[in-house]
């Protein structure tokens, strides 16, 4: 049988997965299996033996890698011990993604398994990027801007040499736009500053989550509602974004459709503030030379792309019609002062390709 490498990605209800050729470029199959756990991991064994491929080696795409973790890790007890110390720092996500581990560990025992973290991208981030204005104390014990979409960042900075050469070497700003939505600013391939933080919620709003958020808010919803800290939780993760402000929809393909004032009205928020980040990131690179978009709406709302960089006129900005309708890799005008680009991205196999750097 043909040797292969599986890539999971374990959920609160779901777990995604990818077949992958031993050198972990060829893709040879995906899909999402709805259960969990054992359960998972059983029909994952069954989905390899229709394949007809033997796996030798299991990827995980874990949420935190917490201070520790700046590179992908081979999965030993003393990994999963610290990844379960990472669960008051994602309480959502990590649970569910160590719970993976433990089952793949008990179902494919006999091969070596990777740990690939969400974080470990950003790590390295100067201390005015990473720290907030809180005593030091707090900074010490993990309260600190982690950054996430690292994978994904990661196969972007990868990919760009391929489709412009000339653009890794410089400044750029990666928009990972779906329904979980961030941006990266990258400096030679290399992250400088993030718009998420210490959690998934902080900065551009996404399809139900705030994005960056006034903590005198939350203040204002425990003493003056009475929320309780499950109620802000909700609100912030689930009820938010563009869901929350629209009243519609949190995807943006039907709010785009929609003549709702709401819906229109959400759109415009989230277009206003991509642009007000892109900027924001661009400071923090000191200078642009290229704008990527990437993830379900960058990739697929010539739109919501177009809408984004008309913002972005006064930095000398431009998109060309026609690319930008085609999804084109280069969708800028030749007298844009920066590149505009569509690159989707591969989170899968960035794991694929970190698990075949470990098995040599």
């Amino acid at each position: 049988m043909q040797p292969a490498i599986l890539t999971l990605n374990a959920g609160s209800s779901t777990v995604k997965y990818g077949l992958f050729a031993r050198d972990g470029v060829t893709e040879l199959a995906r899909g999402t299996l709805e259960q969990t756990g054992a359960a998972a991991m059983a029909k994952a064994l069954e989905v390899t033996r229709d394949a007809k491929v033997q796996v030798v080696g299991v990827g995980h795409r874990v949420v935190h890698g917490g201070p520790r973790y700046a590179a992908p890790a081979l999965i030993d007890e003393v990994v999963v011990e610290a990844l379960r110390s990472f669960i008051p720092l994602a309480p959502l996500h990590q649970p569910h993604n160590v719970a993976g581990i433990e089952a793949a560990r008990a179902a494919f025992s006999a091969v070596p398994q990777v740990a690939c973290f969400d974080t470990a991208f950003h790590r390295g981030h100067a201390l005015v990027e990473e720290a907030y204005a809180l005593p030091r104390r707090f900074f010490d014990e993990g309260v600190r801007s982690f950054g996430f979409h690292g994978l994904s960042y990661q196969f972007i900075a990868g990919r760009l040499s391929d489709v412009a050469p000339e653009v890794p070497r410089g400044r750029v700003v990666v928009a990972h736009l779906g329904s979980g939505a961030s941006m990266c600013a990258m400096v030679g391939g290399r992250s400088v500053a993030t718009s998420m933080g210490f959690s998934t919620l902080d900065g551009i709003p996404m399809g139900t989550r705030t994005g960056s958020l006034d903590p005198g808010v939350l203040l204002y919803l425990l003493d003056h509602h009475k929320l309780s800290l499950k109620d802000v939780e909700t609100l912030l993760y689930k009820e938010s974004g563009l869901k929350g402000l629209s009243g519609v929809s949190n995807d943006m393909r039907t709010l785009l459709a929609s003549d709702a004032p709401h819906a229109k009205e959400a759109v415009e928020y989230f277009v206003h503030h991509c642009a007000r980040m892109v900027a924001s990131l661009a400071t923090a690179a000191q200078g642009l030379d290229a704008l990527v978009f990437t993830a379900g709406i960058g990739e697929r709302s010539a739109v919501v792309r177009a809408r984004i960089v008309a913002k972005l006129g006064w930095l000398g900005l431009a998109v060309d019609a026609a690319a930008n309708e085609r999804n084109a890799t280069v969708i800028s005008t030749p007298a844009s002062r920066a590149k505009v680009l569509v690159v989707p991205t591969n989170e899968e196999r960035c794991i694929a390709e970190a698990v075949a750097a470990q098995l040599g």
